[in-house]
């Protein structure tokens, strides 16, 4: 009996995140609802054949951020809440990490000095 092709792409996200797929997740786990086992991490993995909105925005921003030699970040804005979500590749989350934690940490007072 063949895997189904959802049930492989949950093992594998639950993988690149160090943990196994839970099988069973939505309401029939006695674990958790989560698609894996992750100790800190809730995660949900949706396989669609056809491809989700948001990535096909993905694909089409990709040649305009790559001409300009950057790293694509998507970010998804509903007006009705607070925040937003980022979508990127798992490759690029190193660099994107660093690039806001960059723009977040406190900004050093120029001209001041401590005294010691």
């Amino acid at each position: 009996m063949s895997d189904k092709t959802w049930k492989a792409a949950e093992r594998k996200v639950a993988r690149d995140f160090g943990c196994e797929r839970n099988p069973l997740s939505g309401g029939n786990s006695k674990v958790t609802r989560s698609d894996s086992r992750h100790k800190k991490l809730f995660i949900e993995t949706k396989y669609r054949k056809n491809g989700h909105t948001a990535v096909t925005l993905y694909d089409s921003e990709k040649p305009k951020a790559k001409k300009e030699d950057k790293t694509l970040v998507i970010a998804l804005v509903n007006g009705n809440r607070h925040g937003y979500w980022i979508l990127i590749r798992p490759e690029d989350l190193p660099v994107v990490a660093e690039e806001y934690r960059k723009a977040k940490r406190p900004k050093l007072r120029m001209g001041k000095r401590s005294e010691q």
